[in-house]
Formats: structure tokens, sequence, C-alpha cells
């Protein structure tokens, strides 16, 4: 007996995992209880110990898994031994003499400004609803920094035009206000006025609608980020998280507080805004080039 379900439903109901979070959480511990069933030939949680867990993360790396994927899988094996020991079903904890494996740092993509302001610039959204639909979510990615859920999850209560702000729900259900410039409250102004024009019986409280109407998906969202963002930039990556990225990065460079770029983020710790204070190899060069005595041509 693995107690899986109890922990799933402690992950849904006490901790409060995202959707999107829990699918992963459940993934990953239904391949390692395969693992243990299958390979191990184990039948109860009682009988694992933290040889199988060296083994099962081994053969994931072996599976060509690389070394973060299996970090985030270790990290769903953390959180599930814990909750076990927790409730008595095991003495102890397997995980406490599982080294994970180390991996390099990598820094976050992000979209120059100069191409972001490009985009904008462009006459590439048309003039009716789906048009401004897709001008609004990206504007609205950029101008924030919030998340892909958190932007599918906005009701029009959550937008003060009063205080030029939005109330944003993130991980956890913790909710932050984060501010916005008069200019995105203008392109929500013809949002609304398109959608009035198109959905006159609409009672949707969602802020972002589809071209039916209906509550906007995630996978909606991406694909329209993947289309524009395409236009301005050839990096392999062109996802929701890379707008967030580069309004974090595009504010650090401008020399905004760690900490208020923390706050709109909606970040738990300064450990993981920490990373936006990478500079570009540009700004690099720019930085050298005005204050070393030697850095301008003579």
């Amino acid at each position: 007996m693995f107690h899986d379900e109890s922990f799933y439903q402690y992950l849904a109901l006490e901790r409060r995992f995202s959707l999107h979070t829990l699918a992963a959480y459940q993934n990953d511990l239904r391949n390692f209880i395969s693992f243990l069933t299958g390979k191990q030939c184990l039948t109860s949680i009682l009988e694992v110990r933290h040889l199988h867990v060296r083994a099962w993360a081994a053969a994931q790396m072996l599976e060509g898994q690389s070394a973060r994927s299996v970090n985030r899988r270790l990290s769903c094996l953390h959180t599930y031994f814990r909750f076990l020991k927790r409730r008595g079903w095991i003495e102890k904890d397997p995980m406490k003499k599982v080294v994970a494996p180390k991996t390099g740092k990598r820094l976050p993509v992000f979209v120059q400004e100069q191409q972001m302001a490009a985009l904008f610039a462009q006459p590439v959204f048309g003039d009716d609803f789906v048009g401004c639909l897709d001008q609004l979510v990206l504007e609205t990615l950029y101008a924030t920094g919030m998340r892909r859920s958190e932007l599918t999850n906005l009701k029009t209560s959550d937008v003060d035009t009063g205080r030029m702000c939005f109330r944003v729900r993130g991980k956890g259900g913790k909710e932050r206000m984060v501010p916005f410039a008069p200019y995105l409250a203008q392109v929500m102004a013809r949002y609304q006025s398109l959608r009035n024009q198109a959905f006159p019986q609409d009672s949707e409280p969602w802020l972002f609608l589809n071209r039916k109407g209906e509550k906007i998906s995630p996978q909606a969202v991406y694909r329209i980020v993947h289309k524009y963002l395409s236009l301005v930039t050839t990096a392999e990556q062109r996802s929701p998280h890379v707008l967030r990225h580069s309004f974090a990065t595009h504010l650090s460079n401008r020399g905004a507080d760690l900490n208020a770029i923390k706050e709109l983020l909606g970040h738990a710790n300064l450990a993981a805004t920490q990373v936006y204070t990478h500079n570009s190899i540009d700004r690099l060069i720019d930085v050298y080039t005005q204050a070393h005595p030697k850095g301008k041509d003579e």
C-alpha cells in the first residue's frame, strides 16, 4: 500500500496546489510507484529504502531526463515521504540519504526591450474583438509579469481602474496587488467595448474571454504569445513565461529594487527573484564603455 490517493487529497485540500502542479505531482508519483512495483517488485511503502529512490533517479537519467527534471521529481518525493512520516505510515524518511544530481545555473530566457517595443509598434493586431484580445493578453503579461494561470483566472472585478492595479491570485491562493500604467487601461477600455458588442448578453465574470465568449484557456494564451513573439524573436522559447522573465529583467536592468520585483512577481522568497539580477551582454558592454577609463576610443 502506497497511500498515494491520500497524498493527492492532502495536496489538493490542505496544500491547495493548483491543478497544473497537482497533475505534475500525480504523474511523478505514479511513475515512481510503477518503478517500485514493476522493476523493484515492492508491494508496500514500508519496503522502500533510499537505494530504491537512487535507482529510480538513475533510471530517469538513463531515459534522457535532465538533471533539472529529475530534481523536480525528487522534490515531489520529498513532499510525499514527509507526508507519510507525519501520518505515521513510515518511521524513516528514505529521502534523507538521497543526493540530488547537480544542475548548471540556467539564466531565464527573455526578449530584449527593443524587440518588445518593435512588437507593440507594429500594426499587427486586428481592429476586431479577437485582435484587441490578443493585444490585451500580450500587454497585460508584459506590463505586470503575472503568470499565465493568474491571467486566465482574472475577473472583471479584479480590475481597479481607480487605483490602476489588478488583484492577482497567485500560487496557494495568495493575493497581491499589481499596478499597471494608463496605456493598459486604454487597451482594456477598448477591449471591453468590443466585448460588449460581440457578446451583448455576456454574464461571464472572467476578464479574458475567447472568440466564443467563454473563459480563455491556458492553451489559447500560449498560442497567442507564441504567435506574436515569433514576429520579433528567433529564440526557441516563446511562451507566456518568457514575458514574465522579460518583465522582471527589464525592471532589474533599469534599476528597480529587487524586493519590489519580488512583490510584483509574487515570489515567496528573495532567492527566486535574484536570478533577475543578471544582465544581458549588451548592457554589460554599455556599462563598461561608459564607466571604464579606457572603455571609449579616444
